[in-house]
């Protein structure tokens, strides 16, 4: 279950206007204001949901829904290899 404040919040954790999350995800700026502004439970077809939730996930963001629903943002972790320290 994700709620309207649920993405309200991820968009906001990664700095994106409504209008980027639409363009990124590929759907219509209508209906990310819509899903936004869900008290509950977003209503909308799961494919579109899933294009959203897919496109903030891969921004960095995870959703929390064990009992009390949330989202933060996962720390980019470093490339394998040599760390600045090692370089000369």
């Amino acid at each position: 279950m994700i709620t309207g404040r649920q993405l309200r919040a991820a968009r906001a954790l990664i700095g994106w206007e409504q209008v980027e999350l639409a363009k990124r995800s590929r759907v219509a700026i209508g209906t990310i204001r819509r899903m936004e502004s869900f008290q509950g439970e977003i209503g909308s077809r799961t494919s579109t949901l899933s294009q959203v939730l897919s496109t903030l996930e891969k921004a960095g963001i995870q959703f929390l829904n064990d009992g009390s629903p949330g989202v933060r943002l996962l720390p980019h972790t470093r490339p394998q290899g040599r760390s600045e320290k090692d370089r000369p």
